[in-house]
Parts: structure tokens; sequence; C-alpha cells
């Protein structure tokens, strides 16, 4: 090794420490990971050797930046979506809609994790915990709630490419089809409704919900279908034309400026290209020093020795392994280095690793942002309460990928 790569990998550790502690060194993790992702690959040009170093360096570079894109265009238009639902109103009244008005602790709890599975796969995770945060639950055992939030958040999102980055990470990889990715919905949603019977001991109150709906215009309406129509689109024009999901977001995208165009009364202070800047860009920005800083990795071969444990262990444990791992290391950075590794496992072995990486996270409240988020809304919410739960969530987390891997068994 020599000593630029030695520099670099140094480098990529500094980052996910910044990652890991952003909460103590007060600087986003975006701007940690954005700095040192482009110092990298900067490095690597300016100590390179010859012009064919020089030339693979930036062939490497070209492989990254048209993966990045392709990742970032999904999620600016899915979260264009989102974005505009959310500040309509939208999302909130559907809460309001099938939530009844006075419900007991247990059932509500129950609707929770449904709710929170459901919407987590159309919308991103830090959305759907931010809608549930935002219900005014009056609540003594608050932190039960909060953690089925959590592990249904981060359930929910691993069966489809709108719910989970990893998930999307995987797809675009060609490691898994869409319609194999759906049925991971089956043994995800089972293991939300054990957390929940595990959670609800002791519940017994009953609980009045405030209603809180807005006014829905026509064109809130249509966009809203859209956005649904948009989904189903993805999946069966991938299925069975190959369309790449990307193409078919974007098209959906141009769909709903047109609609919103035609049939919208906002004024020109609200115009519906606005909801593009109101979308987290520190999210976006994220993943994209994240995959400069794997990608250059792979370019320097440091990726090898990640891959040891799948020399040491058959997947099925190594991939259960990572989805304890990723409970403290970011799922994203830790995804993204595997698939970069090129790890040889069969669909059902890669239907396992993206359970894992999705929802090993929701083992600690720090692991995901979906917790992160969480805690900076609920009040009372510490790692340490969170960690009380930890041996019902580490055995939801168990049971579930159980029943991944004897679906990946059918599979395969």
């Amino acid at each position: 090794m020599s000593a630029l790569d030695a520099f670099l990998i140094i480098l990529a550790v500094l980052a996910l420490l910044g990652v890991i502690f952003e909460e103590v060194i007060h600087i986003n993790k975006a701007k940690v990971t954005l700095f040192f992702g482009t110092m990298s690959w900067m490095l690597l040009f300016l100590f390179s050797d010859n012009a064919d170093e020089t030339s693979a360096i930036s062939a490497g570079l070209s492989e990254s930046i048209a993966e990045i894109a392709g990742l970032w265009l999904f999620l600016v238009a899915a979260m264009t979506f989102v974005a505009y639902l959310n500040k309509k109103g939208m999302i909130e009244n559907v809460i309001y809609l099938i939530m009844p008005k006075q419900v007991s602790e247990r059932r509500l709890l129950f609707l929770t994790g449904l709710f929170c599975f459901i919407f987590s796969s159309l919308a991103d995770n830090i959305t759907a915990t931010l809608v549930s945060c935002s219900l005014d639950l009056e609540l003594k055992k608050r932190i039960q709630f909060v953690t089925l939030v959590v592990f249904a958040v981060n359930s929910g999102g691993v069966s489809l490419i709108t719910g989970d980055v990893t998930t999307l990470m995987i797809f675009l990889a060609d490691k898994v089809e869409i319609l194999t990715l759906l049925t991971l919905a089956i043994p995800a949603s089972i293991t939300v409704f054990i957390l929940a019977v595990f959670l609800s001991r002791g519940l017994t109150g009953t609980v009045t919900l405030r209603s809180n709906t807005t006014p829905v215009r026509r064109v809130d309406a249509v966009i809203s279908g859209l956005f649904l129509l948009t989904i189903l689109s993805t999946i069966a024009g991938n299925a069975l034309f190959g369309i790449p999901p990307v193409l078919t977001f974007l098209f959906g995208l141009s769909i709903m400026f047109l609609v919103s165009r035609f049939m919208s009364d906002d004024s020109d202070l609200d115009p519906i290209l606005e909801y593009i800047r109101i979308i987290e860009f520190e999210t976006l920005l994220f993943f994209l020093g994240i995959l400069l800083l794997v990608g250059m990795l792979k370019e320097i071969h440091a990726l090898d020795s990640l891959v040891a444990i799948y020399d040491i262990l058959p997947p099925l444990y190594a991939n259960y392994l990572m989805g304890i791992f990723s409970a403290v290391i970011d799922n994203v950075p830790l995804t993204a280095a595997l698939l970069k590794a090129g790890i040889d496992m069969s669909p059902g072995e890669w239907m396992g690793l993206t359970y894992a990486v999705g929802v090993g996270g929701s083992l600690l409240v720090i692991g995901s942002a979906a917790g992160i988020v969480a805690m900076s809304k609920i009040p009372g919410l510490t790692f340490a309460a969170y960690m009380r739960y930890l041996a019902h969530l580490l055995a939801a987390y168990t049971l579930g990928y159980a029943g991944v891997f004897m679906l990946g068994r059918f599979i395969n």
C-alpha cells in the first residue's frame, strides 16, 4: 500500500467519524462527506504517476458520477412529489381520515405500525417519521410508540425502491429484480406486527385524537393520484419493458408540473417548481459525498478487506452481521461499499442483505435517519430509553431476517 492510499483511507475514516459524531462536532454530515469525497479524487489526480493512470482515474470518476446521477435524479423526483403533498396537508389528511377519533392505546399502536409501514414504502423514511411524530398523542408510554415507528418505517421501506435508498441502490446495481423486492413486504410486515405485540404489553389507556384536516383542492387530489400511478407505472414499466425507474419518475414529475400549471390556482409566489427547492438537498449532498468516497476506495482497491467476512462466513451469516453493523455505521456507505466490492451472491442472498441493511439500523436510535429524526422531535427519547427495547427489536429483526432467508430459498 502506498503512502497516498493510506492517507486516502484515513480521509475516508475521518469522513465516517464525522457522520457518526455529527451531533458532537455540530458540522452537518453532508458538508463533511462532500469535502472529503471531492478532496480524495482531487488527490488521486494530483499524485497520478502517468497519463495512463490519470486516464484510469478519470474513467473511475465518470463511472461513479454516472451512478450518482441516476440516484440523485430519482430521489429529486420522488422527494418533490412528497414535499408538495406534505406542504398541501394531504399526508396529514390521510392520517386523520384513517385514524378513529377515540381509540385504545393498544389498538393505536397497531394502527400506527401499519400506517408507518405502508407510508414509508411510498415516501422517504424521514418524511414518514416526521408525519408520524407530528401526531399530537398525549401518551404516557410514548417511547413504546416511537420505537415501533422507527422499526416500522425502516421495515416498510425495504420492499420498494421509493421507500429506502439502500433498496434503490441494490436494485440499480441489478442485484434483485423489482418484483422480487416486493416480496420482502411479507416477512417485513409480519415482524412489525410481532414487535407491536411485544410492545403492547401494559397498554391499557384510551387516546383521543385531535382532528386537524385541511380542505382538499382538486389539483392536490389529482397530484396524489398521479404520485401513486407513477409508483405503479415504475414497477410495471421496469418489470414488463425494462424501463429505468428514474425515467418513469421524471416523466411523472413532468406531468405533475403540467397538471399544476393548468389546474392550480397557486399564486406566482408559490409556483410548482419551488417544491424542488424545499426538498432535503442536505440528504442528497450526503449521498453524493459518500458515493464519491466509496468510489475512491474502490479505485485504490481498499474495499477488498471489507469482503473478508464473506470469505470467513457464508452470506447468510455475513449479511445478518452487516445489518447489525448498520446500526453503528450508516447503511448508505455500508451498502455502497459492499456493492463496489464485487461480492458474488444469489438473488435470495441479496434480498437478505437488502432487508438487513434496511432494518438493522432500527436496533439503535442513532442507527437510522428515522431514529435520529424521532430523537429531535420526541421529548424523553434518549439513547438509553430506546435501548430498553433492544431485546424486542433484535428478536423482531432476527425473525424478519429468517423470514427473508426462507423466502430467498424459494426464489433461488
